[in-house]
């Protein structure tokens, strides 16, 4: 008995050290006005708010009072376009690197954690790509400035969220990159 304890014990500790519930660095400082434009997404986890098989793009604009304006659009294969808006505010404290997003309609009732449901976890330096995800590692996008983002990029993005903790074996690509 007691080696079995020990045993699990031992798994316990092993498992721990990739369990996401450990914390989900981010971006050390994000320049708000720098990462605001278009964004494609390259890449997602399977999520209840957007369908397998469309495309979307995101557009962030900075408001006046330092809030963010976005509005999500989704292309479906049929060629409709369905889109969404909120408004994401920055947590004080996080660089700008995780943001409090609250969009309109139903959307609207879900209640907001105060840590922030949009972290930028990774950026690039010259803000071309992010890597976004959330602290419970159920959320992850992997976008982009262009539709198409260079292999090597794209990999050692993914890597990234690897090592992070998010299933990233259960991604969804966007067609323009689904190849790689």
């Amino acid at each position: 008995m007691k080696l079995l304890t020990n045993l699990l014990a031992v798994a316990f500790i092993f498992t721990g050290c990739a369990h996401p519930t450990r914390p989900l660095p981010t971006a050390a400082k994000v320049d708000l006005s720098r990462y605001a434009g278009r964004w494609f997404e390259v890449a997602r986890l399977t999520n209840p708010f957007q369908r397998a098989d469309a495309r979307a793009t995101a557009e962030y604009t900075v408001q006046p009072d330092g809030s963010v304006k976005v509005r999500n659009i989704e292309l479906r294969p049929d060629g409709r376009a369905k889109s969404i808006e909120g408004r994401a505010t920055a947590v004080p404290g996080s660089g700008n690197a995780r943001l409090r997003v609250k969009f309109g309609g139903l959307a609207a009732l879900a209640p907001l954690p105060t840590e922030g449901n949009y972290w930028i976890i990774q950026l690039e330096p010259d803000y071309s790509a992010a890597l976004v995800g959330t602290p419970d590692r159920k959320y992850l996008w992997l976008l982009a400035r262009s539709a198409d983002l260079p292999v090597k990029t794209q990999t050692r993005l993914i890597q990234r969220a690897t090592e992070l903790g998010f299933p990233t074996d259960k991604l969804i690509f966007a067609k323009s990159n689904a190849a790689r």
